[in-house]
Formats: C-alpha cells, structure tokens, sequence
C-alpha cells in the first residue's frame, strides 16, 4: 500500500511487451505446426483412401451410358467430376493411366522420372461411385447413325477377342491431337516429338546415345560437332522448356561427368514466327530470348524448315537464303492436328457442319455440330480458345455440369444449362537457369513477371495441379533427388 506524502514511481508499461511478442511467435508457430499436421494428415488420409476404395454399385440398365474416349487433360477432368449415380461409364484409351504433360521435358534429362507423373486410370475409376469400365484399346470408327463405336487392342499381347463394338447414348470425345508435321517428308522418321511418355523415353535415350557417340575413340572434329549439335524445331512453350531443361542438365551434369565434351554441346531452337512465346507479353518474349542468349542457346526466328533428313534440316532463314543445320538430335515441337479419328468422324459429318480443318466444331455446350448425344472437349476440338491444359481441363468440369444438368432434368427439375465460360488463368513457361515467365491476369489486365521467384511460383502451381498427393510427393523428391545427386547420364 502507497504511503501518503512519499512519490510512488509508476510501473514500468514496457515489461509485458516481450512476452506479447513471444506469445504471438508461439501462436504463429503452432499455426505452422498444426498446418504441418494437418498436411501429414491429409496425406496420410489420401494414401489409405486410395489403397482402400469404398464398394461401387454396378452397372444399372435403366441409367443412360457415356462412352468416354481419351485420358487426357479433358477426359480426366470430366470423369473426375462426372456424379456416376446418374450414369454408367464406359472409358476407351489406348493408354491406361493420365500423363501430366507440362513436366515432360523435365523427364527428358532425367530431371524427373515419368512414373512421378504419371497416374494410373483406375486410381481414379475404382474410386467413382458406380463401377467405370475401362477399356484400353484404339477407338478406330464411331457411327454417328447407329451410336456405336469400334475398338481394337493394340497392345503387343492380345486376347482371342481384339476387336468389338461397343453401343453408347452419350459420347464425349477426348482424344487429343496429334504433331503437325506440315506433310513434311522425314519428320516422322527422323524427329522426335513431346507428347507422350515414349516420346520422353526416345529423346532421354538419343541424348545419351549423341553424348556418348560424340566420346567415340578417334570420332572426327566434324562428326563431333554434329552429334552434340541439338535442334529445336518450335518457339512455343514446349519448344522453349524443353530447351531450358537441355541447358540446365548441360550446365548442371554434362560439364562435370563430361568436361572434354560439355563446351562442345549447342542448343539451337528454330521458330517460323518473329518471336518465341507468342502468346506471352512483349516484355517476357525479350526476357526470355535475352536469357536465351546468357545460356548460349541460339534462336532462329523468322526460319523455316523446308527439308528434314537424317542428319540434317535445310531451313529458309529470316533473309529468304537456304541454310543447311546438322544435328545429332532433332525435336520437333511444333504444334496440333486432328487425329486420324476426329478427320474420320469430321469427313462423316461434312454434310452436318464438319468444314474445318483443324479439328471437330462444337457449339458453346461442346456438342460435336452434326450429330446427335456426341460431345468434344480438349485438343481435339476446333474453338476460338488455345488448345491447352487449362482449357481442356475447364472444358471437362463444365461438361459433368452439363450431364448433371440433364439428369436433373430427366427427373423432371426444372434445371438451366449455362454455355461454357472460359476463365484465363494465366500462362507459365520455364526458361532455365531457375528462371520463369508468367502471364497472369489482374483485375481487368495482366501481370508479367519473370525471374527466380516466378520460377518458384512455377513450381508450386505445376505440384498444385496435379491430380494426386502421390503424384505430388514423387515429383517434389525427384526434384530434391536431381539437387543432391544429379540426373543420372546412363543410357536407357
């Protein structure tokens, strides 16, 4: 107790502050801690989930079947999003899993190994609540008339059945796109293309293959500078990447496990148009050429192929002059053309519509023009929209829309069905050197930003859009694997 007429000094206001401070230091780290937990848990929870489906109902006569072909990014999404209650699903694929595309290039140098992104379709079926049958075979012919299509295996082992037909009453075709070749004699043969998981396979391989070959005993100056001279026909983001994952695996593995070879190896990427990443803004296509130039990658813009053998491509250059360019190994990356089963089916149905080349016309609810209960999403399909990931997968979430929408409406709701909305999410591109560019929408214009930290950026949207935690944790330690211990040079 104060006593009176003696000065009492105040209490010291500043004492309790630190330990607000560190009480708000606890807080926050036990957000972390219980955000980490609750990571593990999901995980956890993910993995016993699908090692441990639920029991599916089976095929229902009286619901309406939809055949499915393809398992890319479209029919993926779609079949993920599909409420199976409504219907019984049949799925047609001559490959039996989902392939997460956009990291290919980084399995053609061994920065990430194929199975990390590669999902099996019946982790995803066996977990839909009534039973999907998968089929993996080649579709060879749909008949619009009699809604039927014709399957064939193709698999090197074949049963004593390879090939019947299979009735629908809703088709969604799925079925992608192939590489434009222009007609050109000797692409096929001589080129390698990035789409598929063998494609990745043969590029990896002819990589080590030229390497090795160029270390031959007594090989000639000449032949040398051919056999690591690697071409890139293609400035889109495919061409762009996987020349960026070239360099890197040069600067980061061939310098060090082949010292007397490394400074010898070019990069060369070829591009009809004026620029590369046409699609990105000006200020990330003079980025990326400029970083292109840091890393001794050479671009060729305004040059076209004209000719293609097996050891060499003439090419008009920007001033209309004819210039033989000898390779040890050529990438063709140069863009889509329809399927020989989507130019079947669009020769068929001419008279309905089908007057386009570049791939089957569909309405703003993706109904194939020309035929009746026949849907086309992804690459396959002709819109005013570029024929990427994103699109296809948006394509696919808003047609499970459209099918839950008629369902609704067999049961006699009364169920508006929207037209399809695109939403631009933006566009992304490695570009080597743990740099990337970015095109991202805001507000109502756009951000471009490129560097070290778009790169990150880079990463983390790529590990969010997979379909899987599986998928996640094996490309994320790949990743790790590749820092610590390098990418492995030997020769599949």
């Amino acid at each position: 107790m104060a006593t009176a007429g003696k000065n009492v000094a105040p209490p010291v206001a500043s004492a309790p502050q630190p330990q607000k401070r560190w009480s708000r230091l606890r807080a926050l780290k036990r957000v972390v801690q219980l955000g980490a937990v609750g990571a593990v848990g999901y995980g956890a929870y993910d993995i016993y989930n699908k090692r441990h489906p639920a029991e599916q109902k089976p095929f229902d006569p009286t619901k309406r079947t939809i055949v499915l072909l393809g398992s890319g990014w479209g029919a993926i999404s779609f079949l993920k999003s599909l409420n199976t209650d409504d219907y019984n699903v049949i799925v047609v694929s001559p490959r039996n899993y989902f392939l997460f595309t956009p990291l290919l290039p980084s399995c053609t140098v061994g920065t990430i190994e194929l199975r990390s992104i590669m999902e099996p379709l019946r982790f995803i079926t066996r977990h839909k609540s009534r039973n999907v049958k998968f089929y993996e075979s080649e579709c060879t012919d749909i008949d619009p008339e009699s809604k039927t299509i014709s399957i064939a295996d193709v698999s090197d082992i074949k049963g004593a059945v390879s090939n019947t037909t299979i009735p629908y009453d809703y088709l969604v075709v799925a079925v992608g796109a192939d590489n434009q070749t222009f007609g050109m004699a000797g692409v096929r043969e001589y080129a390698c293309f990035l789409k598929e998981v063998w494609d990745a396979q043969k590029i990896r391989t002819r990589l080590m293959d030229c390497v090795e070959s160029a270390g031959f005993a007594s090989q000639t100056p000449e032949e040398v500078e051919r056999l690591l001279h690697m071409v890139v026909v293609g400035g889109g983001p495919t061409g762009v990447e996987y020349a960026a994952e070239l360099h890197d695996f040069l600067k980061d593995d061939l310098e060090v496990w082949y010292p007397e070879l490394a400074d010898k190896l070019k990069i060369t990427l070829v591009e009809a148009l004026p620029n590369v990443l046409p699609m990105f803004s000006s200020q990330l296509i003079q980025y990326t050429e400029s970083t292109f130039k840091q890393n001794k990658i050479e671009v060729l813009t305004k040059t076209m192929v004209k000719e293609v053998a097996d050891k060499e491509i003439k090419v008009m250059d920007a001033n209309k002059n004819m210039v033989s360019i000898p390779y040890g190994l050529l990438v063709w990356a140069t863009g889509n053309c329809p399927r020989p089963l989507a130019r079947k089916l669009m020769a068929r149905l001419k008279e309905g519509g089908q007057n386009s080349p570049r791939g089957l016309l569909i309405d703003e609810y993706m109904r194939v023009k020309g035929a009746q209960d026949m849907y086309a999403i992804g690459d396959c399909a002709f819109t005013k929209y570029a024929p990427t990931a994103q699109v296809a997968t948006q394509q696919g979430k808003y047609l499970s829309r459209v099918f839950d929408g008629l369902a609704r409406i067999e049961e006699g709701q009364n169920k508006k069905i929207h037209p399809f909305e695109y939403t631009h999410q933006g566009s992304l591109a490695y570009i080597g050197s743990d740099r990337a560019v970015a095109d991202l929408p805001f507000l109502n214009g756009n951000v471009s930003v490129g560097g070290v930290a778009t790169y990150v950026f880079w990463r983390s949207v790529y590990i969010s859009h997979m379909f899987s935690f599986r998928n996640r944790f094996l490309v994320i330690g790949d990743w790790m694997k590749s820092k610590v211990f390098g990418r492995d040079v030997s020769r599949e």
